[in-house]
C-alpha cells in the first residue's frame, strides 16, 4: 500500500493487543503515527522502538474517557503533522459478572472507556476530518459482542453494541453530507491481547467466564493478521469488518427471534471452543 506513505494515523489503545497490531502494520506501510494509551511506560517504549526502526511515532498518554484529553490528542496530531487521515478509536477494557453485581464504578469505567471514548474521538476528530476536505477514514473497534449478546458480559456487550449503533449513525450522517470521510466498525472474535488484565472478577461464575475468555483470547487471531484485514477493509471503504465468520449462525438466530417476536435463546458464538471476544 504505497499510497499510505506520508499519511497520518491516530490510534488509541495503541500499546498492546489490537492497537499494537494496527501500529505495527501502519508503521510498516510508512504512515506517520500519533499513538495514545493510558499505559505510559509501555506506550513510550513502543514509540522508542518504532523510532529506532526509522518510523515516525509520537506518544500521547491519554485517557479516552476524558474529552479534554482526546482533544489534546487531536491538537497534538495537528500541531505535529497538520492533519489526520486515519482515526482508530480502539481503546477498550473488559468487565464480566452478573449485571446486578457489577458496581456503579465498574459500569461507569466501562461506559467511559468503551463508549464515551469512541464518542470523544468522533466529537474531537470528525470536524477536523470534514474541514480538511480530503479523503479520511474512521475505524471504531467494537466486537462480536456488538452483534450478539452473552450472559455475564453485560457492560462489555452494552458498550460494544452501542459502538456499532454509533458507527452506523456516523456512516449515515457522513453519507448524507456527501463527505469524503468513510467509517468502518471492527467486530472481531478472539484476538490475542491483554484485555482480560483489565477485568475485575466479581464472583465464582465470573471467574469461570474469565478463565474461558482468557484462554480463548490467548489462542485467538494475531493482532498483526487482524490489522492486515482492517487496512484492506479501509482501502475498500467497507463499513463492516468481520474477521471471524463463525458467529453468524448466532446472529441469524438472534435476528430471527426479533422478527418472530420470540424469546431469545442464548447460543454461544464460538469456534473450536472459542468464546466471543
Amino acid at each position: 500500500m504505497s499510497s499510505e506513505q506520508g499519511r497520518v494515523a491516530v490510534i488509541t489503545g495503541a500499546a498492546s493487543g489490537i492497537g499494537r497490531g494496527l501500529v505495527e502494520y501502519a508503521a510498516g506501510q510508512g504512515l506517520r503515527l500519533v499513538l495514545s494509551d493510558v499505559d505510559a511506560p509501555r506506550l513510550r517504549a513502543l514509540c522508542a522502538e518504532l523510532q529506532g526502526r526509522g518510523a515516525e511515532a509520537l506518544a500521547c498518554v491519554a485517557d479516552v474517557a476524558d474529552p479534554a484529553q482526546v482533544e489534546g490528542l487531536r491538537d497534538l496530531a495537528v500541531a505535529r503533522y497538520g492533519g489526520v487521515d486515519l482515526l482508530f478509536n480502539n481503546a477498550g477494557v473488559m468487565q464480566t459478572g452478573h449485571c446486578w453485581e457489577i458496581s456503579t464504578a465498574q459500569w461507569q469505567r466501562m461506559l467511559g472507556v468503551n463508549l464515551q471514548g469512541v464518542i470523544n474521538g468522533i466529537r474531537s476528530f470528525v470536524p477536523l476530518l470534514l474541514a480538511q476536505g480530503r479523503p479520511a477514514h474512521v475505524v471504531n473497534t467494537a466486537s462480536l459482542a456488538g452483534l450478539v449478546s452473552s450472559p455475564l458480559m453485560a457492560p462489555y456487550t452494552v458498550t460494544k453494541q452501542a459502538v456499532v449503533a454509533l458507527s452506523e449513525t456516523l456512516h449515515y450522517e457522513l453519507a448524507m453530507l456527501g463527505a469524503q470521510v468513510g467509517v468502518s466498525v471492527l467486530c472481531p472474535g478472539p484476538v490475542t491481547s491483554a484485555i482480560m488484565d483489565s477485568n475485575c472478577i466479581t464472583g465464582a461464575a465470573d471467574a469461570q467466564l474469565d478463565a474461558l475468555l482468557g484462554s480463548s483470547i490467548r489462542e485467538g487471531m494475531s493482532p498483526q493478521a487482524l490489522a492486515e484485514l482492517v487496512f484492506a477493509a479501509v482501502e475498500e471503504k467497507r463499513f463492516w469488518i468481520l474477521p471471524h465468520k463463525f458467529f453468524k449462525p448466532a446472529l441469524q438466530s438472534r435476528l430471527q427471534s426479533i422478527l418472530d417476536e420470540t424469546n431469545p435463546i442464548f447460543q454461544m458464538a464460538q469456534e473450536d471452543s472459542h468464546a466471543a471476544r
